[in-house]
Order: structure tokens, then sequence, then C-alpha cells
């Protein structure tokens, strides 16, 4: 009997090369793929893939994988990439991670991987799948630092049946020992941090060769002039850095964060303290929604969401769900609720599905 072929998404970190490890002992027929799905200026500088690629082929020279790379930029390019872009330009705060999952790891990558001879495919998320009668369920890593099923929210029924997830059920720590007790040269490498596929390059600098800008007043609730921004672009709700003013204009009390945007008046408005009411909110709508499951959850149900990565979960109901936009109430008022991120149910470890703040 052959033996089941898994395609495993490799980047040149610790996760997937240690997903390809356990999966290669549990007796699968491994294939490594790496993905280059960014090519505009991809120098050394920013963006890590001639070096990514380097570590996946070590990694998989030491586990005995065959290795082959495939380019995706201009899928990136068409599905996230322009979208990623159309909503800086529309004043929103959009999360490409979310997209890049949907559209290139899940979507892409999965359709290669199929015409391989894939049974499933396979990733180094914390996230886990269980199956019940019938259904597949997204579940939360078992590492609550690095579970990452936020960003999966938008997987649907068929793409979850056809993925694992070998380092879900591990703490980070777990994994890094595996990988030093096999020998990976990986092990110690520190995690991405920066925009899917594109690294950590200046955002401003970045962001200034796609879009203009348009450089306005910032202000207060009032009116009052506090400062010039140099394009509403650059700025999300909540941000405190980058402002370019002090306490106030004598120098003194508490730092300004951003607060909301004019976009008619190309006005940023600020408010001072972390604490003050106008940054925190008690609803939400979004809209763009998505259901793993292919049901909505029901209205009125406690269910708990977050409304940005790494958030702790935060106890709320669904008032008010249409065929593509939901209101949101939570039981205590959330910080800086920004519009162009995700809310992501959870019921428990189960996660729902989720949908785009629209306000």
């Amino acid at each position: 009997m052959s033996k089941q072929r898994v395609v495993v998404g490799m980047s040149g970190g610790v996760d997937s090369a240690v997903a390809a490890l356990l999966l290669k002992q549990q007796g699968y027929d491994v294939v490594g793929l790496f993905m280059k799905n960014w090519e505009d200026d991809d120098t050394d500088e920013y963006c890590s893939s001639r070096q990514d690629l380097i570590d996946a082929a070590s990694v998989a020279d030491i586990i005995d994988i065959p290795l082959e790379a495939v380019n995706f930029s201009t899928e990136y390019k068409e599905r996230v990439f322009s979208q990623f872009l159309a909503e800086y330009q529309a004043g929103r705060t959009p999360n490409p991670d979310v997209l890049c999952n949907a559209e290139i790891k899940f979507k892409a990558f999965l359709d290669h991987a199929l015409s391989l001879g894939a049974r499933h495919i396979a990733t180094g998320h914390y996230a886990q799948v269980r199956e019940i009668n019938g259904e597949f369920q997204l579940l939360k890593g078992e590492d609550g630092t690095k579970d990452q099923s936020y960003f999966l929210y938008r997987l649907n029924q068929a793409q979850l049946a056809d993925t694992l997830f070998p380092i879900g059920h591990l703490y980070k720590r777990d994994v890094r020992k595996i990988a030093r007790d096999h020998g990976l040269p990986n092990s110690a490498k520190k995690d991405s941090t920066g925009i899917c596929f594109i690294g950590e390059r200046p955002f401003r600098e970045f962001l200034n060769r796609y879009l203009p800008h348009e450089p306005g007043e910032i202000q207060t609730p009032e009116g009052v002039v506090v400062g010039k921004h140099i394009g509403l672009m650059y700025y999300t709700i909540g941000q405190r850095q980058g402002l370019g003013i002090g306490g106030t204009r004598d120098g003194a009390g508490e730092p300004w964060f951003v607060v909301g945007k004019d976009m008619l008046q190309n006005i940023l408005i600020v408010v001072q303290g972390h604490d003050h009411p106008a940054l925190f909110r008690p609803t939400l709508s979004a809209a763009d929604l998505t259901w793993i499951s292919g049901q909505a959850p029901h209205c009125n149900w406690v269910y708990a969401a977050k409304i940005r990565y790494r958030q702790p979960d935060a106890p709320c109901f669904i008032t008010h769900l249409g065929d593509d936009r939901c209101d949101i109430e939570f039981a205590q008022p959330q910080w800086a609720v920004t519009p162009g991120q995700s809310v992501v149910l959870y019921e428990s470890k189960v996660c729902l599905g989720g949908g785009v703040i629209a306000g």
C-alpha cells in the first residue's frame, strides 16, 4: 500500500521544518514546497527569501525529503497585494496575513499540491483541525501565546478537510527542542514578523512607493489643530508612535492617540490619554463574513471575539446578522476598534469565522 503524500509549505522557519519532520516520522510521503510570492525589490536588506530558501533546502536535506520551489508572485499581487493597497487608500488598516492564507497558502498552494498528487497539505501554523460527524472544525493552537487561528478564519470546509497542522498541539519551546534534537539548522531562527511574504521593511517608505499621499492637519475632536500628518494611510486607530506631536502644545501632559480619520477633509483626529473614552467602542459592525462550518452562528448567544491578533478573548454576542454583515456587542467596551482589521468569533476553542470590521 502506497504512503499518503503530504505537501508541506516550508518557509525556511523552524515551525514548518518541524511540521515536515513530524509528518515524515508518521510515515507520510512528504514533499516540501517553498513559496516565493514577492519579487519587487527582493533584496537581502528587507526580504529574506533567498536565505529562507537555503534554510528550507538544508532542512529538507537533513530529513531526506524532496523540496520544490514555486513562484506565486503573480497570484499574490492580484489576489492579496492589490486589495491590501485598496484598503489603505480607503483609510482602513487591512490584515494581509488573513487574505494571504485564504488566497495563497490555502488556495494557490493547495491547488498546486493536489496537482502533485498530494492527499493533504500541511503548514507550520499553531492551529488544529477536528472532524465531528463529517464537519471540520478549526481549533486554537494548544500554545495560547502562539495560536494562529485568528489568521485562518476564512478557511472553508473543503480547505480544512485537506489540511494538516502537525505542530498545533505543541508549544513553541517544544518545537524548538525537537528541531535542536534532530540537528535542524534553523532551530534557533527568530520568528518572522513582517508583512506576509514581503518582509520587515520600513512601512511608510514601502507604502509611499505604491500610493500617493497627501499631508494634512491633525486635529482634536473639537477641531483644535495640534499638528500635521504626512498622509492618512500611514496611521491606524490607537496609534501612539510617529505622530510628531508631544503631550500638549507646551510639551506636557498625556500622549496623543489616533482615534479617527476624516477622509473627506483629510484630517487625522487624535485624543490625549490611553484611556480616553473616544478610544473605546461597545459595538462594531463587520462585513465580508466567512463562517467555517458554512452556517452562521446564532444571534444573542454568548461568544468570544478577537479584534486583533494576540488580544485576549472578549465576551460578546451578535445583535444583528445578515447575509454579509453583522453587528456585535461586547460585554466590555473594546479599545481601538480598527476598520479593515478582522473580528474573529470563537466558541471555547473552536474558531467559528468572522469578518472585516466596517465600523
